[in-house]
């Protein structure tokens, strides 16, 4: 298995030989926490089958994380102290890690949840400062020195005020710990990016956003945008979009059924806008899932199932389609160019969004309604195109005929849906179906 590194455009992620990697991520927060070995491989092995290659999972968890014990019965540290780890505990945490190496699958590790280490909500207690988070980091770094499927994220749902220190003091100790760099990001708060305090620190391969749950359609395409555009360029995803059945703003209000849940269609439309502005991957996530809630656990924010019922919900299926798109065209060549229309993008819940390749061989534009029309610059591709609607549902491509590029063309999404991707190919290239690969 090879380890994930940044691409020599410093666009994308690429294994160490250079493969495209497309980040197609999950938040499984509490997997080391609440599951047991059968129950993490159940869990694994679901993600495996839907094309999920990255496995977002926290080692000092949230959910009582530093006093309730694991599945095993093990607390992780001994007397609270980062110094003192109980070797029974991340025995479990190995077996897991090597368990997701066996299926192919990447761990985007998180050391601790941001509670441990800023107290502003949570359970914690704050146990870490720039010492401690060293001592554990090096902990971590020498024990999984030799993992090649681990990218690190450090954070854990807070703001990055005055924490520069002692985040960076935990990147060095795990650099130090493995003997050489390791994939690094920071997972930040609600509506921010880990780039707004930390883009400039070394350590940081790529940029990680948290569009949230606290609204429908959160421009999540101009978080992208705006790491997109910084300097030095690194890498951007979202990290943290509205998961699939979380209900919608459960904070500011008491939460009640009429007041809805984030659906499948919610999770494609943040995905694919994210991705067509130049993300270099997506995360998923499920309500149920990142809590593995079941019936015998106090439930955060009202899940609305188990979290075996959970794993199969439509979202997670539907963003193999998104990875696919992605990789059956020219992958480190393509750009965001929402210059390609030349009508309205919108706003909310119609905005549209465009990609291409930098050549002009191809290029991709999210509706996420029905019957919604777009103009677009046929000059910046040449010759004539091949176009076809897809269908983000279920990942079908269908030819929609051949277009003389000249001028202005317009288009028009199919009447069912609700959401489509219209893919124009310079027909001379002769690509396969958008979504073969």
């Amino acid at each position: 298995m090879e380890r994930i590194v940044v691409s020599a455009n410093r666009r994308f992620l690429v294994t160490e030989t250079g493969a495209p990697f497309f980040w197609l991520g999950d938040t499984a927060w509490e997997l080391f926490h609440r599951l047991t070995r059968d129950e993490a491989n159940d869990y694994l092995q679901n993600r495996k089958e839907r094309a999920i290659n990255v496995i977002q999972a926290v080692v000092l968890a949230e959910c009582g994380g530093l006093r309730v014990p694991n599945a095993c019965g093990d607390l992780p540290l001994f007397d609270l102290d980062p110094a003192k780890p109980n070797e029974r505990y991340f025995e479990h945490v190995d077996f897991i890690i090597r368990l997701a190496e066996s299926k192919g699958l990447y761990l985007g590790l998180l050391p601790t949840w941001g509670d441990k280490v800023n107290p502003l909500w949570g359970e914690g207690p704050v146990i870490f400062n720039p010492q401690t988070a060293r001592i554990y980091g090096e902990f971590l770094g020498k024990r999984y020195k030799d993992q090649p499927n681990l990218i690190w994220v450090l954070g854990g749902d807070r703001p990055g005020d005055g924490l520069v220190d002692l985040w960076t003091a935990m990147a060095e100790g795990i650099r130090a710990g493995l003997g050489r760099r390791g994939l690094t990001t920071l997972h930040p708060c609600v509506g921010r990016g880990s780039s707004e305090w930390f883009h400039h620190c070394e350590w940081l391969d790529f940029n990680m956003w948290q569009s949230g749950h606290l609204g429908l359609d959160a421009p999540a395409w101009e978080m992208i945008e705006n790491d997109y555009n910084r300097t030095p360029i690194k890498p951007v995803l979202d990290g943290e979009p509205n998961y699939e059945d979380h209900p919608i703003d459960p904070w500011t209000r008491r939460w009640t059924p009429e007041h809805g849940r984030f659906t499948d269609y919610d999770v494609r439309k943040q995905g694919y806008r994210s991705v067509f502005a130049g993300a270099c991957g997506y995360t998923y996530g499920h309500h149920a899932v990142w809590q593995f809630f079941s019936p015998e656990r106090e439930p955060v924010n009202c899940p609305s199932c188990d979290w075996r019922e959970a794993i199969c919900r439509p979202g997670s299926g539907q963003m193999v389609h998104l990875r696919n798109l992605m990789l059956s065209r020219p992958y480190l060549t393509r750009i965001p160019d929402q210059g390609l229309l030349l009508s309205d993008p919108g706003t909310g819940a119609g905005h549209v969004r465009a990609t291409r390749d930098s050549e002009g061989t191809f290029s991709f534009f999210y509706l996420p309604l029905p019957g919604q029309t777009i103009l677009v610059d046929g000059g910046r591709m040449g010759g004539t195109v091949q176009a076809w609607w897809c269908d983000p549902r279920n990942g079908r491509s269908h030819p929609a005929g051949e277009v003389n590029n000249e001028g202005t063309m317009e288009f028009t999404s199919p009447l069912g849906g609700p959401d489509w991707i219209l893919v124009l190919d310079e027909t001379a290239r002769n690509y396969p179906p958008p979504g073969s690969i």
